[in-house]
């Protein structure tokens, strides 16, 4: 089975070169992957295809709406209900049948099936495609290679959870060839083990009861692979439960291949919406979910969602994003947010959802990022974070970490928070498939389970309080010392003031008006210059002195307090011998050049750190307290880090005489 499967892929790739010429190497998708699931659905109503026909041709004249009857005259080998149909004389049988007309009753044979479906055709934009093959002369040939037994894709032949790997193989495929991310739309099976197993491990997540209705949503559902190995694995604890799946898709053909995929696994395809953002237009807006899960887009701008993500904002809690918004350019703590706020109220919910490391520390106190992550670690949403190896994904090297949150923590994590390093867990694979170069398997995933569920602090697990991850950043002020000076140097430094230099500027649009404008500005700049040299070129210490030297000196032209202060600045340089700048209270002024932060951990209390840390190495500075902020961030290398201590020089001298060596016999080759 398992070589037929791999076969099926490789001759549906294979038919790509039919297009070659029609169609750019970045557009064979747009037609291979409908044509594919178009197919699937034929082998799928093969089974009744005469019963809807019969159903059909007795009802046609009796109703108006047929769409109960014909739904329920559609149904598998066993006689259970599709949920979809077709009441089309065609198939791909018989549509070869009649090469001259093929286009015509192609689109008959696409307009015959339920609204369901139709709406997964349209999101393919597939009737574009079939007139634009039959243009070129293509449109028999494509249908008659589908046709052939190496695509026979009926569900005896190929089951629905190979047809889901079928469809994310070639997706994968297209993608990494035409160069774009496959990682938007689906997530490695190894990978999605290891969430869905976090999801589900018995840590206060009873599932042995009978006959319980569970909810399962992914917010980039993708292709489905994600609530599918959900269901699956809840169906092997207790297959008496009814799990009910939802999700939503931005891609259109991503969106259509995933409706389609539920639809033809009896799933309630409708619970599948799109080709919506979930940013901007949430499709579940008055839904909870016991279980969420999710790999959404990581280091993408949500530009496109701004305006009604900030609106969204503006209803603080009420709405989704009421923690805070992080920088244009990652919508992933967006995506973080939105689904805390899918949790149960009042019953518990889990999440679990990969990131990159950007949502773990990206943000200074006070910005966006930190004061999501505030939020989430204060409200003790966050369960676990671990830290997968690099080169898991198709589209990405970078390591990724998947999050475990929950509304409702046992009483030995409540207020905890569980690291877990997974970094080393891995094989090699023999063959890449893109980024891919590794791979978590039943033994890794045994492995991370149990560091998770023994909870206690090893080599690859650390356990810290919410507080250990939060700090106060306060602002470290030093006094402003400065020495004034009136010579030639300084002088000039008066030009970068744009006070001074826009005396000589005029935003007259009369060329004559405007000349005799900017010549009576340099003349006055010339008589501030000329006022100035009057005071001397010695070297003040203090500001007053100095401030009552340049007043006197500019008393005769009309000058503005901030104007003079200004020269004053100008003409001045940093001096640590020189006198404290103080206010007229006589308190001592910061020097903003100076100015600097400290983050003190929360645990910390912050006059024993300034005087232990800041003090002995500043005497005269102080902290403004008025300016403290909050921050909060998870640094996975810190509390992980491994001291690889340098090789030894005569080591590195021996590689390098080595290779030396191997360059200048190269050299002596080339040159014989």
């Amino acid at each position: 089975m398992k070589n037929n499967f791999q076969e099926k892929i490789t001759f549906i790739w294979d038919l790509a070169d039919l297009l070659r010429g029609t169609y750019k190497r970045n557009e064979y998708q747009k037609v291979i992957l409908p044509f594919v699931v178009l197919k699937r659905f034929d082998s799928v109503l093969s089974d009744s295809k005469s019963q809807v026909l019969e159903a059909y041709n007795k009802y046609k004249d009796q109703f108006e709406n047929l769409k109960h009857v014909l739904q329920t005259a559609a149904k598998d080998k066993k006689g259970r209900p599709l949920g979809f149909y077709n009441y089309s004389r065609y198939d791909f049988k018989t549509l070869l049948e009649d090469p001259e007309h093929i286009e015509q009753n192609l689109m008959h044979y696409l307009d015959r099936f339920s609204k369901n479906v139709q709406d997964i055709f349209e999101n393919f934009y597939l009737k574009n495609h079939i007139a634009r093959l039959a243009k070129a002369n293509l449109l028999f040939l494509l249908v008659k290679k589908f046709s052939e037994s190496k695509v026979d894709l009926h569900p005896e032949v190929v089951s629905n959870h190979e047809m889901g790997t079928i469809f994310e193989e070639l997706i994968r495929r297209f993608a990494e060839q035409s160069n774009e991310e496959a990682g938007e739309h689906f997530t490695p099976r190894d990978v999605v083990g290891l969430m869905t197993k976090l999801i589900f491990i018995e840590n206060g997540v009873h599932l042995s009861e009978k006959n319980l209705i569970k909810t399962i949503y992914d917010p980039a559902c993708g292709t489905g692979g994600m609530l599918t190995s959900c269901k699956e694995f809840i169906r092997r604890m207790n297959d008496s439960i009814e799990t009910v799946l939802f999700g939503q898709e931005l891609n259109e053909e991503i969106y259509a291949i995933c409706k389609a995929d539920m639809l033809i696994k009896g799933e309630e395809s409708n619970n599948i919406k799109g080709p919506k953002s979930t940013l901007s237009d949430d499709q579940f807006k008055n839904e909870k979910f016991d279980f969420i899960i999710s790999n959404p887009p990581y280091g993408t701008k949500w530009e496109a969602d701004q305006n009604e993500v900030k609106k969204e904002a503006e209803r603080g809690f009420e709405g989704r994003f009421g923690a805070g918004l992080p920088r244009i350019n990652d919508g992933q703590l967006l995506f973080l947010q939105h689904m805390l706020s899918k949790m149960k109220t009042k019953e518990k919910s889990r999440i679990a959802v990969i990131t990159n490391g950007s949502p773990l520390f990206t943000g200074d106190a006070g910005q966006g990022e930190s004061n999501i992550r505030k939020w989430m670690i204060e409200s003790d949403y966050v369960e676990a974070i671990i830290a997968l190896p690099g080169q898991l994904f198709y589209n990405t090297g970078i390591r990724t970490y998947v999050w475990v949150l929950t509304n409702d923590k046992p009483t030995e994590r409540i207020g905890k928070i569980q690291l877990i390093d997974a970094t080393s867990k891995f094989k090699k694979m023999r063959r890449s498939l893109g980024y891919k170069r590794q791979y978590l398997t039943e033994d890794d995933l045994k492995e991370i389970l149990e560091y998770y569920k023994k909870f206690s602090n090893s080599k690859n697990v650390k356990i810290f309080d919410n507080e250990d991850f939060g700090y106060t950043k306060v602002t470290v002020e030093r006094p402003l010392q400065l020495n004034f000076c009136v010579n030639e140097e300084r002088l000039e430094n008066l030009y970068a003031y744009k006070g001074f230099s826009k005396l000589a500027e005029s935003k007259k649009e009369n060329p004559d008006e405007k000349l005799k404008e900017e010549e009576e500005g340099r003349k006055k700049q010339d008589e501030i210059i000329r006022a100035l040299k009057t005071i001397g070129s010695s070297l003040y210490k203090n500001w007053d002195e100095f401030e009552d030297k340049i007043t006197e000196a500019l008393k005769g032209i009309k000058l503005t307090p901030a104007f003079i202060k200004n020269i004053i600045l100008a003409l001045s340089e940093p001096d640590e011998t020189a006198e404290y700048v103080t206010d007229n209270k006589g308190k001592k002024k910061p020097d903003s050049a100076l100015r600097d932060s400290e983050k003190i951990p929360l645990k910390q209390d912050i006059e024993e750190y300034f005087e232990k840390e800041v003090k002995p190495y500043y005497s005269d500075a102080w902290m403004d307290r008025k300016k403290d902020k909050i921050g909060y961030e998870i640094n996975f290398t810190q509390y992980f880090y491994k001291y690889v201590p340098p090789r030894p020089l005569e080591e590195i001298e021996a590689d390098i005489k080595k290779v030396t060596a191997e360059i200048q016999e190269l050299i002596k080759e080339d040159v014989e």
